[in-house]
């Protein structure tokens, strides 16, 4: 029996299904007949069910909503979707956690990537940062290498405690992230309790073709929560999908998960001169010295229908900008513009811009990219796929050419200018010193726990990046781990005598 309203079951390409539970055999007990096409079509589909996850950030969880400009900004940028006050635009929303797999827990100490798509009428915007303002490194080159630390080692096929502290006590540049990572900070309650950063320095152009570097803060109204190490090893036993459950379910009840968006502007001029390098993804822009300006209100309020064509599948990629919005010379998002799209190619395949959840909105893709696998529109039709072309039917839009801006130097493979500028320990040392005692006390408890099962050189190594940020901040993590003082000592003032 059906209901009079119901739809009948076809295979992929509309033929009726005549059985959707019983195989086509010869005689009641069998063998299956190959020719049952039906049982193939499916079996095929289910064994082709999986698509690659993600190289990094497989975990997530995402929604729908939209940015709202509540202060006018426009005299620093000519992005349509941020132009007026008043002016909303459709949003998608993914969070993650960044080194687990799809089967991990939420509740692990990992950074949150806080993904975002704008469907604006120019085209997708995506801002694609995480919920701390620093990372680890700052050249894409050590991108490869920092990952692997964070996965299973190729042998045993465990987490790694040794790897990533070796790596970490040989790039400095990680102690402010790493101080971040294990702060209180290091594990949200869930998604809705955290802020986030567009991270990197991305430059803004106005209407006039002047522009301003900017950063991007995301401020949570539901107010900062956290876990402590030994909540989030609870919460990981009892619910491993806690954050991605909290978030379905609070929009599931009509309530909504915003953030109070703001940026920061530097004038193109001060970042040469400016003591900490603006395009350095390891270091912040003090508050002090550049303000947060209010700029509008992000909304989450729409669950997705299905989650693999609408989250699984969501693509998102820094280099998906829109006129007004462009790159800065940093090293780390100049790898990661091609990077992205690279590992959605991969993973989805060449047309993945054609799935709908990545498609545009109030724009169609023109252009004379044809072919390739999983096309599923016209694929341009009789159009002609080159150009220039007599035909004229495209034209380019020399209006929205990137601002003009000044290159100079040799090429070279080196690290940011040094000038003038502060070492890689001053920023952690300044964030540790502003903690309270028993923030402090969690740190460097977190720190040692973590990384006790290194060997004894792989700790003293990356304790020495800590007592470099501040002293008490390294010899803390060594009382955790029993390490004398003088040999701490000892080794601080070999590895310094190096540099």
């Amino acid at each position: 029996m059906h209901s009079s309203d119901s739809k009948p079951l076809t295979s992929n390409f509309g033929a009726p299904v005549p059985d959707n539970q019983h195989s086509l055999t010869a005689g009641e007990r069998g063998p299956v007949l190959l020719q049952d096409h039906h049982l193939i079509e499916k079996l095929a589909h289910f064994d082709r069910e999986r698509i690659p996850e993600r190289v990094v950030h497989a975990k997530g969880a995402g929604a729908f909503g939209y940015f709202e400009v509540t202060h006018d900004l426009s005299r620093y940028t000519k992005a349509h979707f941020l132009g007026q006050v008043g002016q909303k635009t459709k949003v998608l929303a993914r969070f993650s956690t960044v080194g687990g797999e799809r089967g991990s827990a939420d509740a692990e100490r990992d950074p949150r990537g806080f993904a975002l798509k704008f469907y604006t009428d120019e085209g997708n915007y995506d801002l694609v940062g995480n919920n701390t303002p620093v990372f680890f490194i700052r050249d894409a080159f050590k991108f490869p290498d920092m990952v692997h630390t964070h996965k299973r080692n190729p042998q045993t096929n465990l987490k790694d405690a040794n790897a990533f502290w070796d790596f970490n006590g040989l790039s400095p540049e990680t102690t402010h992230q790493l101080t971040v990572l294990f702060s209180d900070r290091g594990i949200p309650a869930s998604y809705r309790h955290m802020h986030g950063f567009g991270s990197h320095t991305f430059k803004w152009v106005n209407a006039e073709g002047k522009a301003v570097w900017v950063k991007y803060h995301f401020r949570t109204e539901a107010g900062i929560q956290n876990l402590t190490a030994e909540e989030a090893a609870r919460t990981a036993a009892q619910d491993p999908d806690h954050a991605t459950r909290d978030l379905f379910d609070h929009i599931a009840q009509g309530l909504e998960a915003a953030w109070e968006v703001s940026v920061q502007i530097m004038p193109l001029e001060d970042a040469e001169t400016y003591r900490y390098d603006p395009f350095d993804i390891t270091k912040v822009w003090l508050f002090k010295d550049y303000p947060r300006i209010p700029l509008g209100r992000l909304v989450l309020n729409q669950n997705p229908a299905n989650y693999f064509a609408e989250i699984e599948q969501a693509a998102f990629s820094p280099s998906s900008f829109v006129p007004g919005i462009e790159a800065s010379p940093d090293k780390l998002l100049q790898g990661r513009l091609f990077s992205y799209p690279d590992t959605q190619r991969h993973r989805l395949g060449p047309n993945y811009a054609q799935i709908p959840v990545n498609c545009p909105y109030a724009t169609t893709a023109q252009n004379h990219q044809r072919d390739g696998a999983m096309v599923v529109n016209t694929n341009g039709g009789a159009a002609p796929n080159y150009f220039p072309n007599s035909l004229g039917d495209l034209h380019e839009a020399p209006r929205h050419a990137e601002a003009a801006a000044p290159v100079e130097g040799a090429f070279t493979r080196s690290e940011y200018p040094q000038a003038n500028r502060a070492g890689d320990f001053e920023q952690a040392g300044l964030l540790y010193r502003l903690m309270k005692d028993d923030e402090r006390e969690r740190l460097v408890s977190n720190i040692a726990n973590h990384m006790r099962p290194a060997n004894r050189m792989v700790q003293l190594r990356a304790i020495h990046n800590f007592y470099r940020a501040d002293k008490d901040y390294g010899l803390g993590i060594a009382r955790h781990l029993g390490l004398p003082q003088a040999e701490v000592e000892a080794v601080a003032a070999m590895l310094a005598a190096r540099v």
